[in-house]
């Protein structure tokens, strides 16, 4: 079919569809925050009984699961965000990890992380066994516990959230740009690395510390790939 019409007037190409993440992930925590407003009104306490009963929201050990579950899952998007990002330019698996899905996929497992990251710091905030304050953290260095190693985790959230808002931003910052800061994105797995094995509760664990060397070392290998297949032309042309 031809893009030419029976007139003379330029063909104007359709506009891409709003991408569903900018709709789903503001709704998502929009629903979450509404959830939160309802269940804290006076009207709600048979609501708060019955989920206290069934979840054990009102015990001390229920935010400490589910902010060491939503660490973990943050940590594993993460990584997969990070081996996703290392393995699409050097081609490793060029016959998967091709097209534009390869790119939106990369943008989507960010998103999910920063959902969980998300979820970790807010379950913090609620947590009554060791209570953290918003700023303690969301401002590095000054929490209580571990201010060092929490403040690093600070730190990787915020160049993993700037490094997926450059997901949107690509177009007006150029691609040399986008790439540089993306490089960032190294720092900040290597911030959640040290962060999880230095401020998680769980990091003594021998499982904990299997994951987090195996995933490490995934990692490792995927960027010494990379950049010795940087180099290989070069050497090729000499």
């Amino acid at each position: 079919m031809s893009l030419n019409t029976s007139n003379n007037s330029p063909v104007r190409l359709a506009k891409k569809p709003l991408s569903p993440d900018w709709i789903a992930f503001p709704l998502l925590g929009l629903l979450a925050a509404l959830a939160v407003l309802v269940l804290s009104i006076p009207a709600a306490a048979p609501l708060r009984i019955v989920l206290d009963r069934l979840f054990a929201f009102n015990s001390q050990q229920a935010m400490w699961y589910i902010t060491r579950a939503a660490g973990i899952m943050a940590y594993l998007l993460l990584w997969l965000s990070t081996v996703w990002g290392l393995a699409i330019p050097s081609k490793l698996f060029s016959d998967v990890l091709n097209g534009e899905f390869a790119f939106d996929f990369h943008q989507f497992i960010s998103l999910l992380a920063l959902g969980f990251l998300g979820l970790h710091v807010f379950i913090l905030t609620a947590d009554r066994y060791l209570p953290f304050s918003l700023t303690q953290v969301l401002v590095p260095f000054i929490s209580p516990y571990r201010p060092v190693w929490v403040g690093i985790g600070s730190l990787a959230f915020y160049l993993t959230l700037l490094v997926t808002v450059t997901f949107y931003l690509r177009k007006r910052i150029g691609m040399k740009s986008f790439r540089y800061i993306h490089y960032s994105s190294l720092l900040a797995y290597l911030g959640a690395v040290v962060h999880a094995l230095f401020a998680g509760t769980d990091s003594s664990m021998p499982v904990t510390l299997i994951l987090y060397a195996g995933t490490f070392l995934v990692v490792v290998f995927l960027l010494v790939y990379w950049l010795v297949a940087m180099r290989l032309p070069k050497k090729g042309k000499g």
